[in-house]
């Protein structure tokens, strides 16, 4: 959930040697970072509208990121442009925080350098998302004005373009073989379906005009109703057809066999790149994180065992699981209850916040059904993060496809991760820390950012959640997922596992329904080391929650750990566990 973007507007004005004189003095130091940071924020937006858009700056709501070869050769000179121009700044003559921001900064470039050689855009096509789902960037669209339809309008007469570019991503790919499996791949024919139909009506590009807020006429209606047609017809439809054949005929034939990334050229190179930027830990590599995951997956399992006996089950474990995942007690009947019950629970929840925070964001949240188009290939629930301006709040998006298989003893548990105080709670108050540069305010140092979410879900009994035995293994049961994570992505990309071999580790050990199972080995599959960071960033955290609690003893408040452990944003866990040293060292002192 990296919100840092791209590349720099002064920096492209300045060339290094410019930037290397004007820093030579020692008192300008501090302008310089600021104008630099401030440059390259406001040019990454402008290669990146995509990126804007996400994060609610509407500036550019009328143009695609450019994704042509060209366009990503260019952003890889402005990173290494931007990053020494950096370097031309001297950091000894900055204050510590600015000192912590340059460090920041010249982290995030280097890893954007790191990764390059082995071409991640080329990977960027998966089951849960890519150029297939490129219509749901209209969730996060405001479409209050006229102004923001003809903006869309512009956006579908530019599909034509970035579709022709995705296929020139897939030719490439599969002449290099750094394609995806086929195995997830053979799930993108049905998506790409639903978007080449037969007229602009059916289009899911067209759902902004069959609603219009109060303030634009009927004349304007239909005057933009028709423009979205036509750019639906002349340019979405028949792009779209040419992205179906060209998938069908020479990028899914020439997917890969293999789930590992290992299987592909410098894969194994690449996973161990991946796993340093997900988890932010250097000294950590497969085996070890491997090992992590199973003593994980013992302890958890223990607990399980406890609370089979408490509820009286007779039978073993895995006819326990098989219990919960087939009792129609433990699940809703239909869309609209099984709705409504993650709203009471996100209304149950915010009442109780204060007993472990002290600070709480300003900015508000929503719950939304993740959209029909992407629900059945995608997880059980996502976090969309609020406009950088406060004009879009954040949402909690719930998968409803298929009641049946969503259970309710899991809802309380995925809504404190994907909520509060999981991620709303963590990322609106990096954004409403206005004092800090835009970069470090829109960080998603995944380590941190998802494992300050699994964290959260350990608080649910401070909460007044959990009080249901069943809920309580639904808790368990997502320490379980994150723990089986470790196990089964190093597992697929270092030590040669199958994906049905990590399916059924999955089954073995957790509750979740098997289209849950599924659904997760394929975006681990898809999705290299990013589901690492959960597990590493939550034991991280409780280790220095304990830390702290054993260094101040009757003096430690659960509250004001927490406001300092949020205080930093989002960063890499070292700059963390050395921020909270310094706090404990403080707060100790002062008492």
């Amino acid at each position: 959930m990296r919100r840092t973007l791209s590349a720099a507007v002064a920096a492209c004005c300045l060339s290094w040697s410019a930037w290397a004189g004007a820093a030579s003095a020692p008192d300008e130091a501090s302008s310089l970072l600021e104008r630099l940071f401030e440059a390259t924020w406001e040019r990454e937006l402008q290669e990146d509208p995509l990126a804007a858009t996400y994060i609610g700056d509407t500036r550019y709501n009328d143009r695609w990121t450019d994704m042509s070869l060209p366009a990503i050769e260019r952003r890889h000179g402005l990173d290494r442009q931007t990053l020494a121009a950096l370097r031309a700044i001297p950091r000894e003559g900055l204050a510590a925080a600015q000192q912590l921001d340059y460090d920041l900064f010249a982290r995030e470039y280097e890893q954007r350098l790191a990764q390059y050689p082995f071409k991640p855009w080329l990977y960027a096509i998966n089951h849960q998302g890519g150029i297939q789902t490129l219509h749901e960037v209209a969730e996060l669209l405001p479409f209050q004005t006229t102004r923001d339809y003809e903006d869309w309008i512009s956006r579908l007469r530019g599909v034509a373009s970035l579709v022709d570019q995705h296929i020139e991503l897939l030719r490439i790919a599969a002449r290099e073989g750094r394609t995806q499996p086929r195995v997830i791949m053979e799930r993108i024919p049905a998506q790409l379906a639903q978007q080449a139909v037969d007229s602009a009506a059916q289009s899911p590009f067209f759902a902004p005009f069959e609603r219009f807020p109060d303030g634009i006429s009927g004349t304007e209606r239909a005057r933009l109703t028709a423009a979205g047609k036509a750019a639906i017809e002349g340019a979405v439809l028949p792009a779209y057809r040419r992205l179906q054949q060209a998938f069908n005929e020479a990028y899914l034939p020439a997917t890969r066999a293999s789930v590992g990334i290992d299987g592909t050229p410098g894969g194994a190179d690449y996973y161990r790149e991946r796993i340093v930027f997900h988890t932010t830990v250097r000294d950590l590599d497969a085996e070890r994180i491997h090992a992590i995951g199973l003593a994980e997956v013992a302890r958890i399992r223990a607990e399980m065992l406890a609370i089979k006996q408490k509820v009286g089950f007779a039978g073993s474990l895995q006819e326990f699981f098989t219990h919960l995942r087939t009792d129609p007690r433990f699940y809703y009947a239909d869309r609209k209850a099984l709705l409504q019950g993650y709203i009471d629970i996100t209304r149950r929840i915010d009442p109780n916040l204060p007993r472990v925070f002290r600070t709480l964001p300003r900015t508000p949240y929503g719950v939304r059904p993740i959209p029909d188009t992407s629900a059945p290939n995608t997880t059980t629930a996502y976090y969309q993060p609020p406009a950088n301006d406060g004009s879009r709040p954040g949402f909690y998006y719930v998968n409803l496809f298929r009641p049946e298989v969503r259970p309710r003893y899991e809802m309380e548990v995925l809504s404190v991760h994907e909520a509060v105080p999981g991620h709303h709670l963590q990322i609106a108050l990096a954004m409403e820390q206005a004092s800090r540069p835009k970069f470090r305010r829109n960080a998603g140092y995944t380590a941190y950012v998802e494992g300050w979410a699994l964290y959260s879900e350990s608080l649910g009994e401070e909460l007044g959640l959990y009080q249901d035995p069943y809920s309580k293994f639904g808790q368990l049961t997502y320490d379980m997922w994150r723990a089986v994570r470790l196990v089964v992505d190093t597992g697929m990309h270092a030590k040669g596992w199958s994906r049905q071999q990590a399916i059924d580790f999955f089954k073995d050990n957790a509750a979740k329904t098997e289209a849950d199972i599924v659904n997760e080995i394929d975006r681990y599959i898809s999705w290299p080391g990013q589901a690492l960071a959960y597990k590493i960033g939550q034991l991280r955290i409780l280790e220095l929650r304990a830390r702290a609690a054993q260094a101040l003893g009757s003096r430690f408040d659960v509250r004001d750990f927490h406001d300092a452990l949020l205080s930093t944003g989002a960063v890499p866990l070292d700059v963390l566990e050395t921020h909270m040293q310094q706090w404990v060292s403080t707060t100790g002192a002062a008492r």
